[in-house]
């Protein structure tokens, strides 16, 4: 009996509602013409001239709930004003990385060609500027025969420039392939010196099939200057030292690649959150 009661009220209103002009119209039911007051959009918000009540869709047209279109404004929230915008930038960063993150091999592998090119390149200026310091100071028989006579310092001067030289370079290799990536920026710096040693695995393998007259990619992989016959065992310690620095700097350059994008993560919900106030 209820519903039957109801639909004849409904009904009704229907039927005195549809023969009033427009201007007439009263949906609130306050005694004041619709087009004469400004809170019938508070009964129907998205305007559509169905009451809220009566649909389930106006509330994706208002979605803040404060009567105003969410086309008409620019502050449109989908939480309270008081929610701290630190937490919604975790949750978005958090489902972002759920999906999309992971070890990027295209990423790495351009990295690795980073790590390579950056290697060459400060090689041969090392070579530059020893070849200046040799013409300055007499001459490069001259700067060899000092070397000579200081093996020692030499050696360890060597070491350090050449430390100096991977660390630089996988840095820049693990940069690279962190910022493309986005996310798990060490895991990328990971794959770049993977990829280094992979190259290097397969360059010797051809050389091995092809004879002498193949060369392992310079830069592709941690080599020492020593000579072939000095392979001992401080030489492949030296070797594994040097390794273990270009991993380094590719992980640390795969984790500043990342924090670029942590910045530009935080300075969105800065904005964010300063439109809200």
């Amino acid at each position: 009996m209820t519903d039957d009661h109801d639909r004849r009220v409904a009904a009704d209103h229907d039927e005195r509602t549809r023969e009033l002009p427009r201007h007439d119209r009263d949906l609130d039911r306050d005694g004041v013409p619709d087009d004469r007051e400004r809170r019938h959009d508070l009964t129907d918000r998205d305007r559509d001239g169905v009451a809220d009540v009566r649909e389930r869709r106006h509330d994706l047209a208002d979605r803040d709930g404060d009567g105003v279109a969410d086309v008409r404004e620019r502050r449109v929230v989908d939480e309270p004003l008081g929610v701290d915008p630190r937490h919604d930038r975790e949750v978005v960063v958090a489902r972002e990385r759920e999906r999309f993150g992971g070890v990027k091999v295209g990423s790495a592998f351009f990295g690795w060609l980073t790590a390579t090119g950056a290697v060459v390149l400060l090689t041969a200026l090392a070579a530059a500027i020893a070849a200046l310091v040799a013409s300055l100071s007499g001459g490069v028989d001259d700067v060899v025969e000092d070397a000579q006579q200081n093996l020692d310092a030499t050696g360890i001067w060597g070491i350090v420039i050449l430390l100096a030289i991977w660390f630089i370079g996988y840095y820049c290799g693990g940069y690279v392939a962190g910022r493309m990536a986005r996310f798990d920026g060490a895991k990328q710096g990971v794959a770049v010196w993977v990829w280094a040693v992979v190259i290097a695995i397969l360059a010797a393998i051809v050389g091995l099939v092809a004879g002498q007259n193949f060369a392992v990619p310079p830069g592709s992989m941690p080599t020492l200057p020593l000579p072939e016959d000095q392979a001992t065992t401080a030489a492949i310690i030296s070797a594994l030292v040097v390794a273990v620095v270009a991993l380094i700097g590719a992980v640390l350059g795969g984790l500043a690649g990342m924090r670029f994008h942590r910045r530009v993560d935080r300075a969105g919900f800065e904005v964010a959150s300063s439109a809200r106030r």
